[in-house]
C-alpha cells in the first residue's frame, strides 16, 4: 500500500517535470505580467484544471468498484485502457492542435485539456484501484454504499496528493527559471518527453494488470 501511494506522489512529480503539463505557461504569464505574484496565480491555475481531470478520470472508476464480484475484471481493463492510451501515443507523437486554440488567460481549461489529452488521469487509474482493492475475505463484511463512499474519498485524496506532488515539482522548476535562467535558457534546452510518457503509461497499464491477476 505504501508503495501504490508512492506512485501516485511519484507519478505527481513525473507530471509537473514534464514541459507538456504546463509550467512554462506558468513561466511565461509572470514574465508578460512583470509581477512573481502572477507564477503562484498561473500555477494554481493549472493545479485546479489537472486536479478536475483526475477526479474526471477516477470517479467513473470509483463507483464500478462497489461492483465486488467484478473487482478483478475492471482492473484488468483499466490496464488494457491505459496501455492502449500509451500505444495510442507512441504512434501518433503530435501535440494535440486543440490546445493552441485554447486562451493563454484559461488556465485551468488548458490544463484539464492537455491531462485528459495525454491520458495523464488515466495513468492513476490502475494505481488507485490497487489501493481500494479489496481482500477476498473482506466482500461479505463490506456494504456497496459504504465501499463506495470510501473508494470516492480516496479518488479525491490519491487526485490531491498527486496534483500537490506536481504543482510542487513544475512549480519549483517554473521558480528557477523565472529568477535565474529566463525563457531564453528554455527555449535553448527544451526538453520533450512524448515518447518516454508514451512508454511509462504502457508500463503502468502493464503493472496494473499484473497487479490484478496476482499482487494486491
Amino acid at each position: 500500500m505504501a508503495a501504490l501511494w508512492g506512485a501516485v506522489i511519484f507519478s505527481g512529480i513525473y507530471h509537473g517535470i514534464n514541459p507538456g503539463m504546463g509550467w512554462p505557461l506558468a513561466v511565461s504569464a509572470a514574465l508578460m505580467e512583470q509581477r512573481a505574484k502572477a507564477l503562484p496565480k498561473a500555477l494554481a491555475m493549472l493545479a485546479a484544471g489537472h486536479f478536475m481531470a483526475m477526479i474526471a478520470i477516477l470517479l467513473p472508476f470509483s463507483m464500478m468498484m462497489f461492483l465486488v464480484e467484478w473487482e478483478t475484471e475492471i482492473r484488468v481493463g483499466a490496464g488494457l485502457l491505459v496501455i492502449a492510451m500509451g500505444v495510442y501515443l507512441v504512434i501518433n507523437r503530435r501535440h494535440p492542435k486543440f490546445l493552441a486554440r485554447v486562451h493563454p488567460a484559461r488556465l485551468a481549461l488548458w490544463s484539464f485539456l492537455a491531462a485528459m489529452a495525454h491520458g495523464a488521469g488515466l495513468m492513476l487509474v490502475p494505481i488507485y484501484l490497487g489501493i481500494c482493492a479489496i481482500a477476498p475475505d473482506d466482500t461479505g463484511h463490506l456494504a456497496a454504499e459504504a465501499l463506495m463512499q470510501n473508494n470516492i474519498t480516496v479518488a479525491f485524496l490519491v487526485a490531491l496528493a498527486h496534483t500537490g506532488a506536481m504543482t510542487l515539482a513544475g512549480g519549483i522548476i517554473a521558480w528557477i527559471i523565472y529568477v535565474w535562467l529566463g525563457l531564453k535558457f528554455l527555449s535553448k534546452t527544451w526538453f520533450n518527453l512524448d515518447l518516454i510518457w508514451a512508454i511509462s503509461l504502457i508500463i503502468v497499464g502493464a503493472f496494473g494488470i499484473y497487479a490484478a491477476l496476482y499482487g494486491h
